[in-house]
């Protein structure tokens, strides 16, 4: 039988995630032909977070999941998701820890992102990413306002790992999720419409997501919230307001968060340098 080419590369960190990043990078270098798609998960110094993070993944396959987690049970927690996904966990420095303790008799210090120059561009990138925790699922409108981009889409186009993405390129993200009959807020007609991302996908696509996430919550999959003509009525008004806001819209669909990002980037003008 023959392999697939694709992998997934899944980076979960306490911290930004950068040394994990640049490694998985340099090692997928070495494989010009595989289909590479990277997904980063920084700042998981919970179990909570860690838990969405698998919500998100549960039905994603090939994956190849690089941590760089301090915490014993996050690493646990991750070492055993990977294996009941069919995964391969990839601890990045715990090895090289551990070989310095026994070979100096010292403890580490268990401190967080201590690897990092404290310079002005990391500063900016942690506040990008606060700014996008704070305003993400539209919890306080006045983000759209200071916002550098503003994502809108139904439910499951993403929304939340790709703010995070661009968060990591230093980018103050803030987005809103579609809800149908939901008023909009005042502040998204006040924004220049080229800073506003509308999301959508294929409805046969957002019918298989959201009958998954059901599935993996052990609810009813035949709900309202995957019902096909639901979901058009959906994707069809969301249209209609990336019509009305004239904004640039990009569909997910088999688009890896990466790619979503690059078209994003691409659309505001600015170089992708990572």
């Amino acid at each position: 039988m023959e392999k697939s080419k694709i992998v997934n590369i899944i980076i979960i960190s306490d911290s930004v995630g950068d040394t994990a990043f640049n490694l998985m990078k340099a090692a997928t270098a070495q494989y010009p032909d595989a289909e590479v798609n990277y997904r980063r998960y920084p700042f998981i110094t919970t179990m909570e977070k860690l838990e969405k993070v698998f919500d998100e993944l549960d039905s994603c396959e090939h994956m190849l999941i690089g941590y760089t987690l301090v915490n014993s049970d996050l690493q646990l927690a991750t070492i055993k998701f990977a294996r009941e996904h069919g995964a391969k966990p990839v601890d990045i420095f715990s090895s090289v820890v551990d070989d310095i303790h026994a070979m100096t008799g010292l403890e580490p210090s268990g401190q967080i992102g201590a690897s990092h120059q404290l310079t002005k561009n990391y500063f900016d990138r942690i506040s990008a990413m606060e700014f996008a925790v704070m305003y993400d699922d539209g919890k306080d409108p006045k983000g759209f306002l200071e916002a550098d981009v503003v994502l809108l889409g139904v439910s499951r186009t993403s929304k939340t790992p790709l703010s995070l993405f661009l968060a990591n390129k230093n980018l103050k993200v803030a987005n809103l999720p579609l809800v149908p009959q939901t008023h909009i807020p005042d502040e998204i007609y006040q924004i220049d419409p080229k800073k506003i991302i509308g999301l959508t996908n294929d409805p046969q696509v957002l019918n298989e997501i959201r009958v998954a996430r059901l599935k993996s919550y052990g609810l009813d999959p035949e709900t309202s919230y995957s019902n096909m003509d639901a979901i058009n009525k959906e994707l069809a008004s969301a249209q209609a307001l990336f019509t009305k806001l004239g904004c640039y819209v990009v569909n997910v669909a088999h688009r890896s968060i990466e790619e979503t990002a690059a078209l994003i980037l691409r659309h505001l003008g600015i170089e992708d340098e990572m």
